[in-house]
C-alpha cells in the first residue's frame, strides 16, 4: 500500500540551479528502490535538484548503526526508512510529491519512470531490470554498488538494449558472492564510509542530469576509489563489425 505525503504549500528556491538545470521540464517519476546508505543519500540529491515526484520503496526501520553513513538523524531510529526519508526531503524541497511503499517494490516490479537501483540485493535487481527490460515506459536505469572505500555507478537507457545487455552482464555473481566481498566488522556488520557514499550518488545523479539534458557525454559505468582517490568512467559502446576488406587485411597480415 502507498503512503501518500502531504504537500506543503512553502515552494524551494531553485534560482541557484533553475538556469542549470529544470527538473520540472521532465515529467519523469523517480523511483528509488532501497532507501539505506545509497539511497537516502540519493533521496537527498533528488530532492535538492527539485524533482517534482518521487517513489520510496522500503520494508526496513533505521537502525542506530545506520545513522553513521546514511542520512538518518538520530531522532529517526525505529521510524521506517521510506518515512524518514520522506520527512528529510519535504523538509528540503516542500512542494515535492512523494510516495511511500513500505513493503518494497512487489511483484511483477513493473517502473513507469526513472528506475534507481538502491537496494543491497543483486538478485533482486536483476529481476527488476529483467522485468523492465521492455517496458517502454522504463526511461532509465541507475545502479549503485558500494563496498567500503569503493564504490561503482552502472547507467543504461530504456531504449537502447546495448546498454541494458552490458547492465545485466554486470551483474553476473550472487547476492551471497556480493556479501562475502563486502568488508565487514568482527561482529558481520557491513563496513561502510559515508564519503563514499556521497561520491558515488554525487557522480550518478550527475550522470543522470547529463542524460536528461541530451547530452551524448553521459556515462555507463563509473568507478570510485575513495583510498586512492580516483574516479574512472566510461561509455560503453558496441563494437564495429569489421568490413571485408578489413577482414582480408587482418588475415593477410596474419599470414
Amino acid at each position: 500500500m502507498a503512503m501518500n505525503i502531504m504537500e506543503a504549500m512553502e515552494c524551494m528556491d531553485r534560482s541557484k540551479i533553475l538556469e542549470f538545470f529544470d527538473a520540472t521540464k521532465y515529467n519523469y517519476a523517480y523511483h528509488v528502490i532501497g532507501c539505506g546508505a545509497i539511497g537516502s543519500h540519493v533521496c537527498e540529491e533528488l530532492a535538492r535538484i527539485g524533482v517534482p515526484e518521487v517513489h520510496l520503496y522500503d520494508f526496513d526501520t533505521v537502525n542506530s548503526h545506520n545513522i553513521t553513513n546514511q542520512m538518518f538523524k538520530f531522532d529517526d531510529i525505529g521510524d521506517s526508512k521510506v518515512h524518514a526519508c520522506a520527512m528529510a526531503m519535504k523538509a528540503i524541497n516542500p512542494d515535492m510529491k512523494i510516495h511511500g511503499h513500505l513493503k518494497g517494490l512487489q511483484e511483477p516490479y513493473v517502473i513507469n519512470g526513472i528506475c534507481i537501483l538502491c537496494v543491497d540485493n543483486i538478485d533482486l535487481r536483476k529481476k527488476i531490470v529483467k522485468a523492465n527490460y521492455y517496458n517502454p515506459y522504463c526511461k532509465a536505469f541507475l545502479d549503485f554498488r558500494m563496498r567500503l572505500t569503493d564504490a561503482q555507478h552502472y547507467f543504461a537507457t530504456g531504449n537502447n538494449q546495448f546498454e541494458k545487455d552490458t547492465l545485466l552482464a554486470t551483474m553476473d555473481f550472487t547476492h551471497e558472492e556480493a556479501h562475502a566481498a563486502t568488508p565487514q566488522s568482527a561482529c558481520g556488520v557491513e563496513l561502510s564510509v559515508v564519503y563514499t557514499v556521497k561520491a558515488i550518488t554525487a557522480f550518478g545523479i550527475a550522470n543522470m542530469v547529463k542524460w536528461l539534458q541530451g547530452r551524448e557525454n553521459y556515462k555507463t559505468m563509473a568507478i570510485v576509489n575513495m583510498d586512492t582517490f580516483t574516479i574512472d568512467a566510461f561509455k560503453a559502446k558496441p563494437r564495429k563489425p569489421k568490413t571485408f576488406v578489413e577482414s582480408v587485411n587482418i588475415k593477410t597480415a596474419q599470414r
